[in-house]
């Protein structure tokens, strides 16, 4: 029985349909593909833009790859690419002992050159992108846009060199592949090269296969050293092509962390040796991206630290955020932010300039060039700060805003001595009003701090108690903080009150020989401190005191003169007083002059010797009377606490009577 004419027909088309390909097949396969290699080099060049030539043999087979279907592929030997039009490169982009592609036949009859898998073998391969962002890994040009398009879903690296140049990120540097026997991992490679000017050395894993447009996580794992900064890592990326995602975990340490900012373009501060470990994720956008250190640790220096901080880049400036804490904070790894640290601990973080001897404020430069390369708004909180376990300070928490150039402290506050410690600070290195200087403003306040916790380990400071109140409000310009301190301009005022102090020590500076003898014999008191009041008035980093003076129950201290901030000189006189009769009492003024680095104490000699040769005179005449030129007996009453305060003016006043505290 004859079919119908319909079965007829759809046999016939199935037929021709499978017929087809395996005529095509047959047909390329007995294609002489030596004698095609200018069509394959037209066409690929036409569809990357750039020159590609096939100059060994090239041959032709059918592999079953990821269907039931086979697949050809072409096998080029001595394959050379070129780059992009216009783009001045050191070589070529790439040369290939061994090039192999599987090709879709369809895709060819739209034009379109679907490679499912691009092996290399013994690639030189060279990645360039250019300071306007251009690059030669993209295949397509919007200027001249191909008819025939060319995408490449998966790349297989064996035994080669790839070498990568980028001037947006001053980079340098060669990595040498070979394959290795791992499950995770295919390929192994060594680096070393160049990355801002500084040497790039270490070694990495990779996979075996790229998988450029699939989304599925391409491994990665590196350890490396640039400059002194180590660097290791491990995790994935996703869709290398576009460098979509980056999911990692990751290790940081180094001499310093400003270190980084030839890294990685983040502004951080000056710090001894730090090293931290955490999570990061980036999403690679076209026109911004974003970064992500999450639940990072670390130490730097003695302290320890954690958090989470977010780099997004973007217009007109990158803007780094998030949250530091730290549980103990030791003040000598701060010394490196101002520049306060030792010379050695400068020339291991690779800081130019060195501290004088003669100095003791810190004259290292701050680095505002580079002030505008970022925006931040950070916080920062620490429970405790130690100086060698002494002065302990709580509570630290600041607001860091940067902003234009502009660098705030708002607020920067602490606990410390059992009193509280709050101040606004402004740094202005935008470079606007003084391209060569920072123009600063520092305004805090110290309120109830306890003067036998301020100074711990000074001898006859153990017994002595009372409370301290301070306002400062300075101003300067300068490009260090010795620069700064010796340009300032503004007012310093403080109270020490309702406590007391060490008898001996009023004694000794009293220059009271007879009493302090005594003093030791039957031991120290205390003697009630109605109050010391100091206020300086700083104009060109000369503080100058408007009145300086200590008023006990026993005795009276003067103090006049000047604090030089500029080339830090001492020239101040102790002129002391008792209020009760003083057996033996030279009474003389002490002078306190000298630098801040080699302070000289002396007492006025006239006033010594005419003392002196008064009671070595009396002393002929009526040895009983021979002390009578070295008793002091006083100058009565002197104004009370609240008069002196009075006269200090301003918002620095003593808290009421009884609160010693907060």
């Amino acid at each position: 029985m004859p079919l119908p004419r319909r079965t007829r027909i759809a046999i016939a088309v199935s037929a021709v349909v499978l017929a087809v390909p395996l005529v095509a097949a047959v047909a390329l396969s007995s294609v002489d593909w030596n004698r095609a290699r200018p069509w394959l080099n037209d066409k690929i060049s036409d569809a990357i833009q750039r020159p590609f030539e096939i100059r060994g043999g090239v041959a032709l087979a059918w592999r079953q790859q990821g269907s039931w279907l086979p697949m050809p592929h072409l096998v080029a030997r001595d394959v050379h690419i070129g780059n992009p039009r216009g783009m001045r490169a050191p070589t070529e982009m790439a040369s290939v002992g061994q090039f192999a592609f599987a090709i879709e036949p369809l895709p060819l009859l739209r034009q379109r050159i679907e490679i499912p898998q691009l092996r290399f073998d013994q690639p030189q391969l060279l990645l360039q992108r250019d300071a306007d962002g251009r690059n030669n890994w993209t295949f397509h040009s919007d200027d001249h846009p191909s008819a025939w398009k060319l995408n490449v879903h998966s790349v297989i690296f064996t035994k080669g060199t790839v070498r990568y140049i980028d001037a947006m990120t001053h980079v340098d540097a060669r990595a040498d592949i070979d394959t290795i026997d791992d499950q995770r991992y295919g390929v192994s490679w060594q680096l070393r090269g160049k990355w801002n000017e500084q040497d790039v050395s270490g070694s990495g894993k990779a996979g075996a296969v790229l998988a450029l447009q699939q989304v599925s996580p391409y491994p990665l794992a590196a350890s490396l050293n640039v400059g002194g900064t180590s660097i290791s890592f491990e995790g994935t990326l996703t869709k290398p092509a576009s460098l979509a995602a980056i999911d990692m975990q990751l290790k940081l340490s180094g001499p310093s962390m400003a270190r980084l900012y030839g890294l990685t373009g983040v502004l951080l501060p000056e710090t001894p040796p730090f090293a931290t470990a955490g999570h990061l994720t980036g999403n690679l956008g076209a026109n911004a991206s974003r970064w992500v250190y999450d639940r990072f640790t670390g130490k730097v220096g003695q302290s320890d630290i954690a958090g989470k901080l977010e780099f997004k880049t973007g217009q007109p400036r990158p803007l780094l955020s998030g949250t530091v804490q730290s549980n103990l904070l030791q003040v000598s790894d701060l010394g490196p932010l101002i520049g306060a640290d030792s010379n050695a601990s400068k020339e291991a973080r690779g800081a130019e300039q060195r501290q004088p001897g003669n100095k003791v404020l810190p004259v290292e430069k701050f680095r505002t060039e580079r002030w505008t390369a970022i925006d931040a708004d950070v916080n920062f909180k620490a429970a405790r700060i130690t100086r060698n376990q002494d002065l302990p300070i709580q509570n630290l928490e600041t607001q860091i805003h940067m902003k234009d150039g502009v660098l705030a402290l708002t607020p920067l506050n602490f606990d410390i001595a059992g009193g509280r410690f709050t101040s606004q600070v402004m740094l202005d290195g935008s470079g606007k009003i003084n391209p060569d200087a920072i123009r600063a403003e520092l305004k805090a306040d110290a309120k109830h701090l306890q003067l036998k916790q301020l100074f711990p380990s000074i001898e006859g400071m153990q017994a002595t108690v009372g409370e301290v109140n301070a306002d400062v409000a300075l101003s300067a310009t300068g490009n260090s903080v010795a620069g700064l301190l010796g340009s300032s301009n503004g007012e310093f005022k403080g109270v020490i009150n309702q406590g007391s102090v060490s008898k001996l020590m009023l004694e000794t500076m009293g220059l009271n020989i007879g009493s302090v003898v005594l003093t030791r014999l039957v031991g120290d008191q205390q003697v009630k401190l109605n109050c010391m009041v100091t206020d300086f008035a700083v104009s060109n980093g000369v503080m100058k005191s408007r009145l300086f003076a200590v008023d006990t129950s026993e005795a009276r201290i003067d103090i006049n003169g000047t604090v030089n901030l500029g080339n830090e000189k001492l020239d101040l006189t102790l002129k002391p007083d008792a209020k009760s009769v003083r057996v033996i009492s030279l009474r003389a003024p002490i002078y306190v002059r000298g630098t801040f680095k080699q302070p000289d104490v002396s007492v006025d000699k006239g006033t010594l010797a005419l003392r002196a040769g008064g009671a070595l005179a009396l002393a002929v005449v009526a040895p009983v009377v021979a002390i009578v030129p070295l008793v002091s007996t006083g100058p009565g009453e002197t104004p009370g606490c609240q008069t002196l305060m009075a006269k200090v003016g301003g918002k620095t006043v003593a808290p009421p009577p009884g609160k010693t505290g907060r």
